[in-house]
């Protein structure tokens, strides 16, 4: 796969990219995801200043991925659990046959 250049704009400001073909897609999403968080806050708050903006944009967007990381932990955590608890049943089972 190859690199590709794209031209992205975060806040009004442009940036120069050169990025794997197939990562291109995802990149503008972020980018609008940034975008879209940015004016969120310049709705909800007095903030003018788009370094401001940007880095409460980023503050969010890392504890949403904290967020969701942890949750995907207890996921894998509640089902590591269901597989010990059957491994159990099923020993309790076999020690009771014999």
């Amino acid at each position: 796969m190859g690199k590709v250049s794209l031209k992205v704009t975060i806040a009004g400001r442009s940036y120069p990219l050169n990025i794997k073909e197939g990562e291109k897609d995802s990149v503008i999403a972020a980018v609008s995801d940034i975008n879209k968080s940015i004016e969120n806050l310049k709705k909800n708050y007095a903030v003018k200043d788009p370094q401001d903006l940007i880095a409460m944009t980023a503050l969010q967007l890392v504890m949403k991925n904290d967020s969701n990381a942890k949750s995907v932990s207890v996921d894998k955590s509640s089902n590591s659990m269901d597989a010990i608890e059957k491994a159990l049943a099923d020993l309790s089972k076999k020690l009771d046959i014999e």
